[in-house]
């Protein structure tokens, strides 16, 4: 762009020098204007048509244009307004770089008539540039033996700007030894000298930091700084230094060669060479010491070199001297007393005069079991000795003359704790460091029978399953005793106790050297079910100490009952026959199987089943109380009779089971209404029959056990009879819900058995009641009572009685 608007220019000089010569007013007077640098663009100069006179309206018809010579276009004009403005803001040092003035010069063309006009526009400088140095840091070397005026020169500052703005003196930041002084150049440039006020000590301060500040003249003044370290040189001006003038050392003797006696440290404050130091013996130094002694040049290390004895030298002189390596070498020197120290080198010596092992493990306190005496060779502290054992014993010293000690029980003995103590007995001087010399006796206890025997545990649980083995190992019960030999020997016993007239020796047996215990006899859970005894355990010491721990023994119930069906009634197993109407209703009682299991609860528990069944659809049987239910009315269809098979099964494992069959006819019968019998109670028609035997039993206790006694005889001497069944009433009821009474059973435990009325129909009552092991049920019948008739409510009921 500006390439272009340069051959535009050249183009229009060539134009006006052809028509020179025809237009005569072709060059005007020069125009002068001053502006200062760093106008705002769009500033205006000046109005050049006003400045001209030229009419306005008519710049833009004459094509008015500005022509900057040699130069960027920092001016343009308003052809609008005839305005002289700021195209590009104008740096003076820019364009005039090192000149005292500056100026723009344009060229304002006009053509129809063409007319030029000259226009000079000076720029004048404003303080807008810094003084700035060349190096922001002067580094200035100066030896410390300068002397006091001498001068040094530092690079001056420059500023940019010119006149009063350019720079117009320096300053210097405050310091005892050093000031400036500001020289003015042939052309008013500024120059500064550094001056030495006062002498330098590089050892004082080795370097100095300043600051130099240079400042213009504009209004307001500008200024630059930059830093000025000045490094002081050293020269050999001091001399080495020792820590101490005069050292006084302590070494013990026989100190091993090589040992370190003393570490001299020489300072010099100077640098360099000036300030390496070698260290030497001076000629006052024996040559015994130096024999003795090694000292090190360069470190200034003294080693011992020979051996040293106190009994043969204490004392060793020295003066050792400390130079540097200056071209003008200086030296200091100090004195070293070294004083040899008697060493502890006699080792305590100890003597056991009495030592009394093995002893009782009751052992009275303060009994003496040693006697000891100690010794060294040496003098002062260290011929002094202290004896010691150590402190988690239960023993202690007792000092009974000089030098000699006695060692007694101090707490009680217990040999299952510790049966022996490995006492050391140590002496040791007060030397330093001191010396000790050490001995270890061994004392062994000796037992004592002060130990009962131990059980594990203080109460033991034993399960045995019934129908065991004789002979059978059940536990085996182990004491145990800490104590030794005769005293931990144990025997066991059964403390005799009897049960029903039964020694426990005769039910079990123990061991008496291991605690085996063993079942004599084979146990039945149905006759004894637990037993509790105490066994003994009892060592061979004098006298012999005992414990004694408590034994449970519980018999494990076995399935060894099968269950036995006590209703409904039946004689030798035969088959039971039942009779039933045609028109029962869905729903009505049919039988009741009743069956007794003498094991425990859990294998006690009876089921029951159907085996065999002629129409499955028209029973149900209730598998807990073992009720026989009609599902639905008879039809012409269903067979006159029905047989079924009824399996009583217990809990156990393996399951123990019985069987009844029941054969049932129907019959064609009318049926009288029978819902007033079956809701009379089940205890009336017992109380009626048997009240007057109540109410005997309740007149007299005694005589009520005595007819229970009588009774109990009695049926099991009496042998079961077929009853005579009195043939039904036509229009009676032969079966129906309530007929049989559900039976309340209760824990075998307790003995206690139910009397169940089962054929009320037939009269008979069905007793169940417990007899020995290995025995069958007894079945009887009992006479129903007289002037009841068949349908004066036949329900069944339950008389409990406990044996």
């Amino acid at each position: 762009m500006e390439s272009f608007v340069t051959m535009q220019s050249c183009k229009r000089y060539v134009l006006l020098v052809v028509l020179f010569s025809i237009v005569r007013n072709t060059l005007t007077s020069v125009t002068h204007y001053s502006i200062p640098e760093e106008m705002k663009e769009g500033s205006v100069v000046a109005n050049l048509a006003t400045d001209l006179s030229l009419d306005v309206k008519t710049l833009n018809q004459r094509k008015m244009r500005l022509d900057i010579i040699a130069n960027k276009k920092y001016l343009d004009v308003n052809k609008e307004t005839g305005e002289l403005y700021i195209v590009e803001k104008i740096d003076r040092e820019n364009i005039c770089p090192a000149k005292s003035s500056c100026y723009l010069r344009l060229e304002v063309i006009l053509e129809n008539p063409v007319r030029i006009f000259n226009i000079e526009v000076e720029i004048l400088d404003i303080n807008d540039n810094a003084p700035q140095f060349r190096r922001d840091v002067i580094h200035l070397d100066i030896f410390e033996v300068a002397s006091k005026g001498e001068r040094f020169s530092l690079s001056n500052a420059v500023d940019p700007d010119v006149g009063t703005n350019s720079v117009k003196t320096y300053h210097l930041s405050e310091s005892e030894h050093f000031n400036i002084e500001v020289q003015t150049g042939r052309e008013g440039s500024k120059f500064v000298e550094l001056i030495l006020k006062t002498a330098l000590d590089r050892e004082q301060h080795a370097v100095h930091n300043l600051i130099l500040t240079a400042v213009d003249g504009g209004t307001p003044a500008r200024s630059g700084t930059a830093s000025v370290i000045v490094r002081v040189l050293d020269t050999n001006d001091n001399t080495p230094t020792f820590e101490k003038v005069n050292y006084n050392i302590t070494i013990r003797e026989n100190s091993p060669i090589g040992s370190l006696v003393v570490h001299l440290n020489a300072t010099d404050l100077d640098e360099g060479s000036n300030s390496d130091i070698t260290y030497s013996y001076s000629l006052y130094t024996s040559e015994k010491t130096q024999d003795t002694f090694n000292l090190n040049p360069s470190s200034g290390e003294i080693t011992v070199k020979g051996m040293l004895n106190y009994e043969d030298f204490r004392i060793y002189d020295m003066e050792v001297i400390a130079t540097d390596k200056g071209v003008s070498a200086l030296s200091g020197q100090c004195t070293i007393k070294i004083l040899v120290e008697d060493m502890n080198d006699n080792h305590p010596e100890i003597s056991i005069k009495s030592f009394q092992s093995p002893v009782n493990e009751n052992i009275e306190l303060d009994t003496v079991i040693a006697v000891v005496s100690v010794s060294d060779k040496d003098s002062g502290d260290n011929g002094v000795v202290d004896l010691h054992i150590p402190d988690n014993m239960p023993f202690k010293l007792r000092e009974s003359s000089d030098n000699y000690y006695e060692l007694v029980v101090s707490q009680p003995l217990d040999r299952e704790k510790v049966p022996e103590y490995d006492i050391t007995f140590t002496v040791t001087d007060r030397g330093s460091p001191p010396l000790s010399d050490n001995e270890t006796m061994t004392l062994e206890l000796l037992d004592v029978n002060d130990n009962v025997p131990q059980f594990p545990q203080s109460f033991y649980t034993i399960r045995v399953m019934e129908n065991n083995a004789p002979g059978a190992l059940l536990s085996s019960l182990t004491a145990f005793d800490p104590d030794l030999h005769e005293n931990q020997y144990l025997v066991y016993f059964i403390l005799e106790k009897e049960i029903a007239n039964t020694s426990m020796s005769m039910l079990f047996s123990i061991n008496p050297e291991n605690g085996n215990l063993y079942a004599l006899k084979t146990f039945d859970y149905e006759i004894e079910n637990e037993f509790i005894f105490h066994i003994e355990a009892r060592d061979s010491g004098s006298p012999p100490l005992s414990s004694n721990v408590t034994v449970h023994i519980i018999i494990v119930d076995q399935n060894d009952n099968a269950p036995v069906i006590v209703s409904p009634w039946r004689a030798h197993g035969s088959v039971v026959e039942e009779k039933i109407p045609r028109s029962t209703d869905k729903g009505s009682l049919v039988s009741k199987v009743i069956a007794l299991d003498t094991d425990s609860v859990h294998n006690s528990r009876i089921t029951y089943q159907f085996l065999q069944v002629t129409d499955a659809t028209l029973f149900s049987l209730d598998q807990y109380n073992g009720e026989i239910r009609t599902m639905r009315m008879f039809s012409y269809r269903d067979s006159r009779h029905q047989r079924m098979v009824v399996a009583a099964k217990d809990n156990g494992d393996p399951a123990l089971s019985a069987t009844v069959t029941i054969k049932l006819s129907t019959v064609e019968t009318a049926v009288k209404a029978y819902s007033d019998m079956t809701e009379v109670p089940l205890e009336y028609d017992i109380f009626s029959d048997l009240n007057l035997y109540l109410v005997i039993g309740l007149g007299s206790v005694s005589f009520l056990l005595l007819i229970t006694i009588l009774v109990t005889i009695v049926l099991k001497c009496q042998k079961p009879k077929p009853s005579k069944a009195a043939p039904p009433c036509r229009n009676s009821v032969i079966s129906e819900r309530n007929s049989i009474a559900d039976s309340t059973l209760v824990s075998n435990d307790a003995y206690w058995y139910s009397l169940f009325l089962a054929e009320t129909r037939k009269g008979k009552m069905v007793v169940r009641q417990p007899v020995p092991k290995g025995s069958r049920y007894i079945v009887s019948s009992l006479p129903r009572g007289t002037g009841l008739t068949d349908t004066s409510g036949s329900a069944a009921s339950t008389l409990q009685v406990r044996v």
